[in-house]
């Protein structure tokens, strides 16, 4: 019985603190608003980082046209 009450007890305190103990953001809601933006915004900015760090942003360079001068594309000779 003791056992059973004692894991009782901790599936309570386990289920209690499930999340954090400290809340990440303010209570007052214009700051609160504020801090989100500034998340969402951080996390729009990931596909960015993410391009930049495996050179996908980057023009391919086996491509027929040309990027960086000559050739533009659409302009093939007949």
């Amino acid at each position: 019985m003791r056992r059973l009450v004692l894991l009782a007890a901790a599936a309570v305190t386990v289920c209690g603190t499930s999340g954090c103990l400290l809340n990440i953001y303010s209570s007052d809601p214009a700051r609160r608003t504020h801090q989100l933006m500034v998340v969402s915004e951080n996390l729009r900015m990931i596909t960015d980082e993410w391009e930049r760090i495996w050179f996908v942003d980057q023009p391919d360079h086996n491509t027929p046209y040309r990027i960086h001068g000559g050739i533009m594309p659409g302009s093939h000779l007949p």
